[in-house]
């Protein structure tokens, strides 16, 4: 049944539904299920059996079965494990202490600190919320103290702490990666210099911006400074175990020695192994790890399930050629494709967050690239970059209400949204450096894997 009108309807009623605050996962599931119902429906309806008689509860059915079959997504609880220990580890406190040490005669000091640790910290959680709060509990005090403006501080904590979604190994990689069936190891390789680029970008800003306006960040005064070794002594003490899990991590998969998963588990147990060794592993933090595991992977999987219940239903109703059509019909160049895609993903970044971006209006560009001759891992890039946006972009903006919670009255929201502005300008500046270089993204998988051919 071809009705691409009850497919926009459908797709209009779903964003609608979210910002008055329905559960995402559950809401694509109900949108899927029941218009399904009407989009499958053959007549018929003489007994109470005959209701259930519909392919959509078969399509239900196999979407989730698809969901629990898939290995790539195996990774997720793992990666998600591995954030949780190393939280829980008391790892963090010592990085940030001991990089505001050794950055402590540069301008913003605290803020670098901040900066470089939700860096780290994101790589070996990819839990956005995880490491906004912990920041805010860490990083913030010490800069209010400091006398650092409030926007700036709240600034450099929101923008940092999304940097897990970009940086491998990123939980929303792949997500990407099993919705375009796209290869996750060229995927993570694709997104190691846009990452490292942006948060380096994160650290110009702050150390510009902070030399032509002191005010905004006063050099606190240090008092009992412990000497130069044992500075650094402390900094190699607490980065390099994590960095070198990280790298652990990260290098088996883009050395094609394990498979996210399996790198994933190792991961996992590495985590493990550091809290033990920091003397934090006790059985209620392993417990309250597992808990939290659960609970996010078993919304990431109910997300596929809805989602691509819910795309199956708009697809079969005919939205996605109508779309399709619209699109093709406007004999756009390439490059004005690509600015019309971002440009959609980021106004979506004002309600909706990357899930929702991702899963349901990511796929609906992705059979176009064809089309236009755009790589699909250049474009994977490019989105990655734009979905920072919906962790930035009020009135959404995640990263700030994530803040919001943990400080309370300390700040109020409009100054938290105030601080992040400036990220917004720098990560469009990144798409923009990307877009005229692509080989930012497309030299180190090309060097790792070869060329892509499509």
């Amino acid at each position: 049944m071809t009705n691409p009108e009850v497919a926009i309807l459908m797709l209009c009623l779903f964003i609608f539904l979210v910002l008055l605050g329905f559960p995402i996962a559950f809401t694509l599931l109900a949108m899927g299920v029941g218009f399904g119902y009407y989009a499958y429906y053959q007549g018929g309806l003489e007994s109470i059996s005959d209701v259930f008689n519909n392919n959509i509860f078969y399509l239900l059915n196999q979407n989730t079965y698809s969901v629990m079959e898939n290995d790539i997504l195996v990774a997720i609880p793992l990666f998600l494990f591995m954030g949780y220990v190393v939280e829980r580890a008391n790892i963090v406190d010592k990085l940030f202490y001991s990089l505001y040490m050794a950055a402590r005669n540069l301008p913003g000091s605290l803020a670098i600190a901040a900066l470089i640790t939700c860096a780290v910290f994101s790589t070996a959680s990819g839990i956005v919320g995880a490491v906004v709060t912990l920041m805010g509990l860490l990083a913030y005090p010490a800069m209010a103290n400091a006398n650092y403006d409030k926007s700036f501080a709240s600034g450099v904590i929101c923008a940092g702490g999304t940097l897990g979604i970009l940086i491998p190994p990123s939980i929303m990689l792949i997500v990407y990666a099993a919705i375009a069936e796209l290869s996750p190891l060229r995927l993570y390789a694709a997104a190691v210099f846009p990452g490292l680029i942006l948060a380096g970008l994160y650290i110009v800003y702050v150390i510009v911006r902070v030399y032509f306006n002191p005010s905004l960040a006063p050099k606190p005064n240090l008092e009992d400074v412990p000497p130069p070794k044992e500075i650094y002594l402390d900094l190699l003490v607490s980065f390099v175990p994590l960095t070198l899990l990280i790298m652990l991590v990260l290098g088996s998969i883009l050395g094609g020695l394990a498979t996210p998963a399996e790198a994933a588990a190792m991961g996992a147990l590495g985590g493990l192994v550091l809290a033990f060794l920091y003397r934090s592993l006790t059985w209620a933090k392993v417990k309250e790890s597992v808990f939290l595991t659960a609970k996010a992977t078993a919304m990431v999987c109910w997300l596929f399930v809805g989602s691509w219940t819910f795309a199956s239903v708009f697809s079969y109703l005919g939205g996605h050629d109508l779309i399709s059509d619209w699109v093709l019909g406007m004999d756009l160049k390439p490059w004005q494709f690509l600015v019309m895609a971002q440009l959609i993903i980021f106004f979506l970044g004002w309600p909706l967050e990357w899930s929702e971006i991702l899963i349901i209006f990511v796929p609906i560009f992705l059979p176009l690239l064809d089309q236009f001759g755009v790589n699909p891992y250049f474009f994977a890039m490019l989105v990655a970059l734009n979905l920072q946006t919906s962790f930035l972009t009020p009135p959404m903006a995640m990263s700030a209400y994530y803040l919001k919670g943990v400080l309370k009255k300390q700040i109020e929201l409009m100054d938290i949204f105030k601080g992040i502005m400036p990220y917004l300008g720098i990560v469009i500046f990144a798409m923009f450096l990307m877009y005229q270089f692509p080989g930012i993204a497309l030299w180190f998988p090309d060097y790792l894997f070869g060329v892509y051919v499509p």
